[in-house]
């Protein structure tokens, strides 16, 4: 008699059992303008139309209030993967991105962090987004718009109506 072993899942693979949530990171899970704002004030000036090119500024930004503590609990309940865009005139932003995440969520998010310019082509129940750029506003699922300007204005009222 052939007796199966369970295998335990790792935490980078799919569960298909739970429902799909996205995360951006610009200003959803990272403080981007809080980011900026601590920049030289002559790179300030250089990049004041351009924010998001500054190089290696990715890599030094701060974790919003809320945000580590609220992608654990949603991480219990929800299948969570990072879904954010990169600046395409800034290389040092798709590994500075990497490693933010490397270093922030740790082994729970390896291999959990999507980068794209099309979020509309994932597939999932909910992305929670601070913007309608980059397709989110085309998502299939629910957009939660995060922040000042949308329904959801801080991580709790995001565990609020998620949990």
């Amino acid at each position: 008699m052939v007796t199966l072993r369970s295998k335990k899942r790792n935490q980078s693979e799919p569960d298909l059992k739970k429902k799909i949530l996205y995360i951006d990171m610009d200003s959803v899970l990272v403080d981007f303008i809080g980011a900026f704002d601590k920049l030289d004030k002559d790179l300030q000036e250089q990049y004041k139309h351009n924010k998001d090119e500054v190089p290696g500024m990715f890599g030094q930004m701060l974790p919003l209030e809320g945000a580590l503590d609220a992608y654990d609990k949603l991480s219990e309940k929800y299948d969570v993967y990072i879904l954010s865009s990169a600046p395409w005139k800034n290389p040092s932003a798709w590994s500075d991105k990497l490693e933010w995440v490397k270093k922030h969520l740790g082994p729970k998010a390896r291999k959990r962090l999507i980068l794209s310019h099309h979020k509309h082509l994932n597939r999932g129940d909910y992305l929670i987004d601070d913007r309608p750029n980059n397709g989110a506003k085309q998502f299939q699922g629910e957009w939660l718009r995060f922040g000042e300007k949308g329904g959801f204005p801080d991580w709790q009222s995001v565990l609020d109506y998620l949990l």
